[in-house]
């Protein structure tokens, strides 16, 4: 059992940036592959960026990718999002998530946290 926690959210202007951070607890956490997913409303939830247990291996949806960077710290159970040049359309809540294998589909997350809101406003 993995219990995330994220945290970070907000609201910033367009073109501005934000930091979200997931801390894990449980099991051990540098065992798992980490993910960000982010669901809009009305919207289904969809990946954001996937990371594996050394950081050697990311993977970014098109419409992050050169915006935002993946990064975990395993000495410190936390999972990190840095976020930049945001826009309106990055407006979601934002969903930290364990795997057991290095995935971009949220049904193979086993452990989510609570999600933190992050609005961009233009």
């Amino acid at each position: 059992q993995v219990q995330l926690v994220e945290s970070g959210g907000g609201l910033v202007p367009a073109g501005g940036s934000l930091s979200l951070s997931c801390v894990g607890s449980g099991r051990i956490f540098s065992s798992y592959f980490m993910g960000w997913f982010r669901q809009a409303p009305g919207k289904a939830r969809e990946f954001v960026t996937s990371i594996n247990w050394s950081g050697e291996f990311i993977r970014y949806a098109d419409s992050v990718k050169g915006r935002f960077t993946i990064s975990r710290d395993n000495t410190k159970n936390t999972l990190y999002l840095e976020m930049n040049s945001l826009k309106p359309e990055d407006t979601a809540v934002y969903y930290c998530a364990a795997s057991a294998q290095f995935s971009v589909i949220a049904g193979t997350f086993a452990y989510w946290g609570q999600g933190t809101q992050v609005t961009v406003s233009s």
